[in-house]
């Protein structure tokens, strides 16, 4: 199984539905979360629509995403978190993106 900073990666679309279902999303100008709280267990996905562009442009955003998630997966509680790139995610200035992930994992109380 692949890991990420701790956390496995959420892999079938199933469970994305589920964290979509049972979470409340928080967003910024470049990136949604959706985060559940689940203690013991530590799940992420990232998706990009293909209203954002094509695969070179949804890659590239996810890419960034990954990224940014493991400089801040130790300070993270337990829990499944599904990053979603908006169509300004692949554009936007490092230090911008990093400001908008930190700001959406504030909002969802996902810091320890």
């Amino acid at each position: 199984m692949v890991s990420l900073g701790g956390f496995n990666l959420l892999k079938q679309h199933r469970e994305f539905q589920f964290v979509y279902r049972k979470s409340k999303g928080t967003h910024s100008d470049s990136v949604v979360l959706f985060y559940l709280k689940k203690e013991g267990e530590k799940k992420i996905g990232f998706t990009a629509t293909k209203k954002i562009g094509n695969a070179v442009v949804r890659n590239r955003s996810k890419r960034r995403l990954r990224s940014l998630f493991v400089k801040y997966s130790s300070t993270l509680k337990d829990g499944y978190y599904v990053f979603v790139a908006k169509s300004s995610t692949s554009q936007i200035q490092a230090q911008n993106l990093e400001k908008d992930f930190e700001k959406v994992l504030s909002r969802a109380k996902c810091f320890t």
